[in-house]
């Protein structure tokens, strides 16, 4: 009971602040994941994050980041292949670097300080894909460009933490098993998608089986999503790609509208607002200059990097900002790996709330940032084509 009640809290707080967002000239999602502080036991405390909620949560990701690939173009996303590699490598050096010196310049020892430097180069895109989707921007080159670079970011930030387990904990963590499991996972969704999945779409129709195409899509998403993780690859990547397997598919209407809707209202919410709750204040005056660093850092690194390496692969300054401004968000997947870190001792208890501060803090600004960067975007793209017909 406790649960459906919690649910009702989240679903009306999201849809309320979402409403107030985008009537202030805000995506939704930047009051859904403010609201979710409010509710939260940093304020509020009327929600608790609780198994069930992230199990909500998870579902919620793994469906945005589906629907993130059913409306890619494959062709987009292969042809900036070249651009993605240099947005996320750039975006993943500076991070770790300048993560690794604030440590450092922190009082922190030099593991702990490395292990910071590896939770600031996570991207998480499900929020800029959001921002893209309510905004229309999900064909552009930018928004392929970016979702590419996010998947090479994941695996980058895997390897890294795998690299610093073996070496700071040791034991049975082995960096080729992880690079074998990494390649084995692209080549089974590669051979998949090319010949496996086309066969089982063409063939649901002579089955008179009613929404078998809508099952199909649904089981494909929690297999793929199930297979990533098994593989040692976020869900959120195995989503992704089950969606991008379906862009061309006769049914990716269908899929649209009928799935999306219940999705969005139920799972998707509860994800954004879930960020918001794992937020408290307990203890931030401590670290209050830690903080404020961290927040700054967190997000002048991902702009620069991400920028510098969209600028080199060709794209203009205002497309590289925007590039760039969409990897700010760390996420869910900065929050995973912070876990994971403070459970393996990698990181201590006392940086541990100054971090997740940073890294809701990150989260947040996003929305509003890429917004501001699509609508200049656009008006130079107004004004270019205002001056070609005079």
């Amino acid at each position: 009971m406790e649960l459906l009640i919690q649910l009702v809290i989240i679903i009306l707080a999201t849809k309320i602040a979402g409403f107030i967002a985008t009537k202030l000239g805000q995506p939704s999602v930047l009051g859904e994941i403010i609201v979710g502080i409010i509710i939260g036991p940093a304020i509020l405390g009327l929600v608790e994050n609780n198994d069930m909620l992230q199990t909500f949560s998870e579902l919620g990701v793994i469906f945005l980041m589906f629907f993130a690939g059913l409306e890619t173009n494959l062709k987009d996303l292969t042809s900036n292949l070249k651009a993605a590699l240099s947005v996320a490598s750039f975006g993943v050096v500076l991070p770790l670097l300048a993560g690794y010196f604030v440590g450092i310049g922190f009082g922190m020892d030099p593991s702990h300080s490395l292990f910071l430097g590896i939770v600031l180069t996570a991207t998480s895109v499900s929020i800029s894909v959001q921002t893209f989707r309510e905004l229309g921007q999900m064909n552009t080159r930018e928004s392929a460009t970016v979702l590419g670079a996010a998947i090479a970011d994941d695996i980058i930030g895997l390897i890294l933490l795998a690299i610093v387990l073996s070496l700071t904990v040791g034991g049975n963590i082995s960096i080729s098993m992880v690079l074998f499991k990494q390649v084995i996972f692209f080549a089974v969704i590669i051979l998949c998608n090319w010949k496996v999945i086309p066969i089982i779409s063409k063939s649901i129709d002579k089955f008179k089986i009613p929404d078998l195409s809508m099952v199909f899509a649904v089981v494909l998403c929690f297999g793929y999503a199930y297979f990533a993780e098994y593989m040692g690859i976020s869900n959120i990547i195995g989503a992704f790609f089950a969606g991008l397997s379906l862009a061309s598919d006769k049914h990716r209407e269908q899929f649209e509208d009928k799935l999306s809707p219940s999705v969005s209202v139920l799972f998707i919410p509860v994800f954004f607002a879930s960020i918001g709750l794992s937020v408290t204040f307990e203890g931030i005056g401590d670290h209050i200059w830690l903080i404020i660093v961290l927040c700054i850092v967190a997000v002048i690194t991902k702009i620069i990097g991400g920028g510098f390496g969209a600028k080199i692969a060709g794209f203009n300054v205002m497309s590289s900002t925007l590039i760039g401004t969409a990897m700010v968000s760390r996420g869910e997947v900065a929050l995973i790996t912070a876990k994971i870190g403070l459970s393996k001792g990698l990181f201590s208890q006392q940086y541990f709330t100054p971090m997740i501060i940073a890294i809701v803090f990150t989260t947040i600004v996003t929305p509003p940032l890429l917004k501001i960067c699509i609508n200049k975007k656009e008006q130079h793209e107004i004004e270019k084509q205002s001056h070609a017909v005079h």
